[in-house]
């Protein structure tokens, strides 16, 4: 299990450093953090936990997001690269509405549902050659 969760972060880690730096230089991009951050604000509106500071809240969600990323992709992506990416993918475009978040951030062009899809299919991907790798070397 060690293996995976040591695949998983890597993936998570890609993902995110796949995200934001596409996102800090290029234009009409996913942005996934503010779908994270709106979700965190909501859910801690409901708790006596206060995060007003908008640089506390982006390390908030990008600490969460990591962690759910790696668990994720450590229990589906290490045997199921694609289909658990796509998986991934497809979630965060269509579920925010339906969870009453807004999906502007990853949905609101056909740009960015594909950039969304093509992120946690990358994160997939990088997990599964990380847990191939650590595998072949045992």
């Amino acid at each position: 299990m060690l293996k995976k969760m040591i695949a998983g972060l890597g993936g998570a880690v890609a993902l995110n450093l796949l995200h934001e730096i596409v996102r800090k230089t290029c234009k009409d991009v996913p942005h996934i953090n503010e779908l994270g951050e709106e979700a965190l604000s909501k859910m801690t509106d409901r708790t006596a936990l206060e995060i007003n500071n908008p640089n506390q809240l982006y390390a908030a969600t990008l600490a969460g997001d990591v962690i759910s990323n790696a668990v994720y992709y450590a229990t589906t992506a290490t045997t199921h690269n694609l289909a658990s990416g796509l998986l991934a993918g497809v979630g965060a475009i269509a579920l925010p509405q339906k969870l009453g978040l807004d999906p502007d951030p990853v949905a609101s062009t056909n740009k960015k549902k594909i950039m969304t899809v093509g992120y946690y299919l990358f994160g997939a991907i990088v997990t599964k050659l990380i847990y191939d790798q650590i595998k072949d070397n045992e």
